[in-house]
């Protein structure tokens, strides 16, 4: 497939794939986001859900004078995909869609987003674009661990890479001997992988004994689960690649919204083809930049199935200030968590990733963990199973010592104090997708 209106704005200069794009100043910027959401509105005005939605508050393009003038647009919700399950928010023509991606649905109806050509050109453009900004070039071999299927880390990894030119291995997600065989064999330089899935790869290429310095890999990209800082460099350290964070969702496409360039300090969301709103997920209403709150996110190149102010549930927070990269489009910081992930314990708001920042300071710990969320005589208890790595179960004293140190400094972190378990290395399930962090047995009883 190809986009004769996007082609022709890719002049690569040898930092940007899009130059022109990329560094356009803010105000040229905004003047931009202003004329694709008067197009979007028109779009959306042809589906069902928002000629109602959009037709009941008399909004039209003509509304929008200004970015800010999008919060004159109502909301839309994971809920509103699922009740107008599967084609109410189309708005373009039935007969211009090429592609389907969904959901599992495993909690009710999935969620569905429809494509057309421009749509699925414009989105392997933006992933060749995150491609380019940290080095990748057309000379690359690009091996994609992701899943397949309805799942859109694979196909949107796999078009990004042909769009920008690289030879392309449709690994698929799994199989992890045959990954390394992969890397080794056909000389992959760059791999997407999930974070923990990448620190699965390098446990068995350390188990095969395989010598990394001798395979031409060199660049990561990791999204699709959040992680730490912490976590990152780790996987840096186990690969000896360079990693760096993405940020993507279904119902914005799949991957290749916001991209981290080469100096890996916040993700730039291209601001082309979304407008971010960082809001207080009580109030719903904005936040400044640097603070945290829910992510807000509304298409703006898309002809098939735009969304208006969609709650992603992801919180994070504008990095304020300018990136020493140059480019115009603002950053976002790593996604701290979901606000349907957090839990509540004895009164206490915890984030799964707050506890692995802890377990990341400990080089005898394995990567993976559970947590467990119980009732025990009327009690809630919180327990923290880690797997050892770099210590045997026997060596009690060290043991010992170490469950006391982490239970600390989890209590200093999330404020209560969980039980903590070391176990041996292979006991927690694994999972080729991504992890399961927390079990909630409260409600089971």
């Amino acid at each position: 497939m190809t986009d004769e209106k996007i082609m022709a704005t890719i002049k690569p200069d040898g930092e940007c794939w899009q130059p022109e794009i990329e560094k356009m100043p803010r105000e040229q910027l905004r003047q931009l986001q202003v004329k694709k959401l008067k197009e979007t509105i028109n779009v959306c005005l042809n589906s069902p859900f928002y000629k109602k939605r959009l037709g009941d508050l008399g909004i039209t393009a003509d509304s929008i004078q200004t970015p800010e003038d999008i919060r004159k647009i109502p909301f839309t919700t994971k809920q509103d995909l699922r009740e107008n399950y599967p084609f109410g928010l189309v708005g373009g023509n039935m007969d211009d869609a090429v592609r389907l991606h969904s959901s599992s649905g495993t909690t009710g109806q999935p969620t569905v987003v429809v494509y057309s050509e421009h749509d699925i050109c414009s989105w392997a453009n933006m992933i060749a674009r995150n491609m380019y900004m940290v080095g990748c070039r057309k000379n690359d071999v690009f091996q994609n661990s992701s899943g397949y299927g309805m799942f859109t880390g694979g196909l949107g990894f796999q078009y990004g890479s042909e769009w920008l030119g690289c030879m392309t291995l449709p690994a698929g997600s799994g199989f992890t001997k045959r990954q390394i065989k992969f890397i080794t064999d056909y000389g992959t330089t760059c791999l997407h992988a999930i974070p923990s899935y990448a620190i699965r790869l390098a446990e068995v290429i350390k188990d095969e004994g395989v010598d990394l310095s001798k395979t031409k890999l060199h660049t990561l990209f990791i999204g699709a689960e959040p992680h730490t800082e912490e976590q990152r460099r780790r996987i840096e350290r186990m690969l000896g690649v360079k990693a760096y964070n993405s940020f993507g969702m279904t119902e914005m496409n799949g991957p290749g919204v916001a991209f981290e360039c080469k100096y890996q300090d916040g993700m730039h969301l291209w601001e082309d083809n979304y407008i971010v709103e960082i809001v207080d997920p009580d109030t719903l209403e904005p936040v400044p930049d640097g603070e945290m709150g829910e992510m807000v996110l509304t298409t703006l190149d898309r002809t098939m199935m735009p969304i208006l102010r969609y709650r992603t549930r992801d919180l994070t927070r504008i990095i304020p200030g300018e990136c020493k990269c140059g480019r115009t489009h603002r950053r976002i910081d790593r996604i701290k968590g979901r606000t349907d992930d957090m839990f509540i314990i004895k009164g206490v708001n915890v984030f799964p990733m707050q506890v692995e920042k802890i377990l990341v300071q400990y080089p005898g710990l394995g990567s993976n963990y559970l947590i467990t969320l119980d009732t025990i005589d009327d009690v809630d208890v919180m327990t923290v199973e880690v797997e050892i790595d770099g210590l045997e179960t026997d060596m009690y004293p060290e043991i010992q010592k170490m469950t006391k140190d982490i239970q600390r400094a989890l209590k200093e972190e999330i404020l209560l104090t969980p039980q903590v378990k070391l176990v041996k290395k292979g006991s927690l399930p694994t999972s080729e997708g991504k992890a399961v962090r927390v079990h909630d047995l409260r409600n089971n009883k």
